[in-house]
Formats: structure tokens, C-alpha cells, sequence
């Protein structure tokens, strides 16, 4: 290990992300109802121009009327390149009360890009007398983004999340699909005439989960557009999971079951997390650094492991 620790992520559930847009009323107190962990009500791609100025005060009545019992609370404002982020930050962070929680800031680049929001933010904060520090999380969603990804994940204290944006990420990798997540039909290799699919978004989830872990922060998966294939959208999460992302994106009520069925460990997984803390905890006693479990071979890195499983389920549990 470094001499420079690894940050212990924030403390909080995120195996589902739910989205709605700011324009749906409607949507507000089922998505309260819910089982997500995390809500974003969103003022960028699913709220229309004309729909900008209104939605922005329908979300600032929502954050302060309903009840979002324990879940984390987040508005996804508009990208830097338009006109609506600024207008965005600054009428919720002055209108709606402290039960906010993040800022999601899509389609970022750099690290340029957090500390304008960051700056603006914090002169709001200290203006209004807000007491409740907001964090913020970012999108992934372009080549300039995967580029930067380390310098984003370090570039504000207010940092504790990290999602793949795929559709714009797609696009602006020229990578010719339509398709939001999953297998792509013509990612492929041929041996003999057998077709085996490999995962197009693996080098950038890998990079923000590295990312993610060396600073502290969450790292995310985000949408998975065909949400009438609820297998494709088990094996993306499935996928995301062994790589290190705790949790995706739900953009229909009905992706939440199926990402808090993945990303929650089962009951056969955290007994076996605590049954390897229990053989290392003999282990260690007996002046050993190592046992074997079940026929293979555990020693510290598995206690790492194991810890990881077992916290987890303590999260959710609580």
C-alpha cells in the first residue's frame, strides 16, 4: 500500500439512482414513495428549453413541500456550455431549505468546470447563511471527461459521487451506436462462428471506479436506456458491480428493484464475508497471516474484501 492511504468513500446507500425530470410533477411524491436510494430531479436532457424556468421552480416547491424521508437529494443542473446552469445553482441554493443534499453537474471536462460551480456555490452558501455544505457529483460523459477523470475526482472537497454518462459519452467518442449501456451488437469477436461480445464501457467505468477509489469519492453507473430488458439491465449492473461501482442509474420505476437486487450483497455473501473475518480473526491470533477458507487461500487482502461486503450490508441495513 502507499504511504498515502486510500479515503474511505461517504457512508451513504447509492445502489439506485432514480431520475425525473423537473417539468413531470406528478412523478415527485412516487419518487419520494420509493425504493431508490438516491433521487435527481432533473433540469437538463429530459426538460425541454421552453420547460427550463419552470421546472427549475417546480423542483425548488418539491425540495421544500415533500417528504424525502432518508434518501439523498440531488437536482441535476444544466451543463456549463448553456445558459440555465448558472440561473440553476443560484435560485435553488436561495430558494429551497437545507433538505438538499448534491448537486449533480453534468457533462464535465475538467477540473476547470467544478471549481465554477464550486465557486459559485460556496458565495451562495456564505451569502445566504446556508449551514448544510452541498456536495456535489459529476457525470462522465465525454472523451475529455475519461481524460481528465483524475483531476475531476480531486478537484473539490464538495466531490462524493461519479457516474458514467454512456449516451453523450458515446457520441462523443464518434462510437457508432444509438444504443444507451449494455452489449453492443457489433462489438465482437469472431472465434470460429462463434460470436463472443465484449463490454464497450469498460475502459471508462474502470477509469472512474480507479478514479473514484484513490479519492474517496462514489463511483456510479449511469443509464441503461431498454428499460423493457430487465436481463440486460442485470448483467450491465452485475458487470458494474464486480468492477466496483455501487450502484446505477433507474430512469423507469422499474429498473429500482432490479439495482437494489444487484448491488445489495445477499445473505450468502456477507455470511461468508464475516465467516473469512472470523477464519483471519483465528488466524491472526494463532500468529498466522494467513488460513485457508473453504479449500483456497485467505490472508489480509481478504480481509479488505470481506470488510467491504460486510459494510455495505450495514449501510443498507441501517
Amino acid at each position: 500500500m502507499s504511504f498515502r492511504l486510500q479515503p474511505t468513500p461517504p457512508a451513504r446507500p447509492n445502489r439506485c439512482q432514480l431520475f425525473g425530470p423537473g417539468s413531470n410533477t406528478k412523478l415527485f411524491a412516487k419518487m419520494a414513495a420509493s425504493a431508490a436510494d438516491v433521487i435527481n430531479l432533473d433540469l437538463e436532457d429530459s426538460v425541454s428549453p421552453s420547460d427550463k424556468d419552470s421546472a427549475r421552480a417546480n423542483v425548488i416547491e418539491a425540495i421544500n413541500t415533500i417528504d424525502w424521508n432518508t434518501k439523498t437529494l440531488s437536482v441535476r443542473i444544466n451543463s456549463l456550455d448553456t445558459p440555465y446552469w448558472y440561473r440553476d445553482v443560484v435560485d435553488v441554493l436561495e430558494q429551497a431549505g437545507d433538505r438538499l443534499d448534491q448537486i449533480m453537474i453534468p457533462k464535465v471536462g475538467n477540473a476547470a468546470d467544478i471549481y465554477a460551480v464550486d465557486a459559485l456555490v460556496t458565495a451562495i452558501e456564505t451569502a445566504k447563511g446556508r449551514t448544510k455544505r452541498i456536495n456535489f457529483e459529476v457525470i462522465i460523459e465525454s472523451a475529455a471527461g475519461l481524460v481528465n477523470v483524475n483531476e475531476i475526482a480531486a478537484s473539490s472537497p464538495r466531490m462524493v459521487a461519479m457516474s458514467l454518462g454512456a449516451a453523450d459519452y458515446a457520441a462523443s467518442m464518434g462510437m457508432q451506436t444509438t444504443g444507451i449501456g449494455g452489449t453492443q451488437d457489433n462489438y465482437y469477436m469472431l472465434h470460429g462462428d462463434t460470436r463472443h461480445y465484449s463490454d464497450p464501457w469498460h475502459l471508462a467505468q474502470t477509469a472512474i471506479v480507479a478514479a473514484c477509489r484513490t479519492h474517496g469519492i462514489l463511483p456510479v453507473d449511469g443509464p441503461f436506456g431498454d428499460f423493457s430488458d430487465d436481463e440486460g439491465y442485470r448483467a450491465q449492473s452485475r458487470r458494474s458491480a464486480t468492477l466496483g461501482m455501487v450502484g446505477k442509474w433507474a430512469i423507469h420505476p422499474k429498473q429500482i428493484g432490479l439495482a437494489n437486487e444487484v448491488f445489495t450483497p445477499s445473505a450468502e455473501a456477507v455470511a461468508e464475508a464475516r465467516e473469512i473475518l472470523a477464519a483471519m480473526a483465528q488466524a491472526t491470533a494463532n500468529g498466522e497471516g494467513a488460513t485457508v477458507y473453504k479449500g483456497r487461500l485467505v490472508d489480509i487482502a481478504s480481509i479488505k474484501q470481506a470488510e467491504v461486503i460486510v459494510r455495505q450490508s450495514e449501510l443498507i441495513a441501517g
